[in-house]
């Protein structure tokens, strides 16, 4: 009797294993990712934070590209395309944070502005004053 040799029955017992796997693989392959959570509540706090920070009126179009941006991530996630879900999420995200930055540096220089302007009106007052001392 040979030892090596395969029964009929366990080689069938082989392939019905083989092809159980195979299965579990192509189904594991074809399982649509999470959506993502929370790349989507970071995206949301962005434009919050952008828009508590005045972004509307000081970065607009940022703001507007941040949203548009979020509503495509919210339809990829409708439509079960979970990866660009995430990518759009992360670009409204990161757009929101432009916003903010961009706001941010639009009222650091609305500051300097007024301060070189009453720095201007001081010197001339000291300029004015010093002049009628003499």
């Amino acid at each position: 009797m040979n030892m090596n040799a395969t029964s009929p029955a366990r080689r069938e017992c082989q392939l019905l294993t083989a092809a159980a796997l195979t299965s579990v693989l192509l189904l594991a392959a074809c399982e649509t990712p999470p959506p993502p959570t929370a790349s989507l509540q970071a995206a949301h706090q962005a434009i919050a934070r952008a828009e508590q920070n005045e972004a509307g009126r000081y970065a607009p179009v940022e703001l507007a590209e941040a949203r548009v941006q979020l509503a495509s991530a919210d339809t990829a996630v409708s439509e079960k395309k979970m990866i660009t879900a995430k990518q759009l999420a992360d670009e409204s995200s990161a757009e929101a944070a432009l916003a903010s930055a961009r706001t941010a540096d639009v009222k650091a220089n609305a500051v300097n502005d007024d301060m070189r302007q009453s720095t201007a009106t001081l010197v001339q007052e000291m300029q004015r004053n010093a002049g009628a001392q003499q």
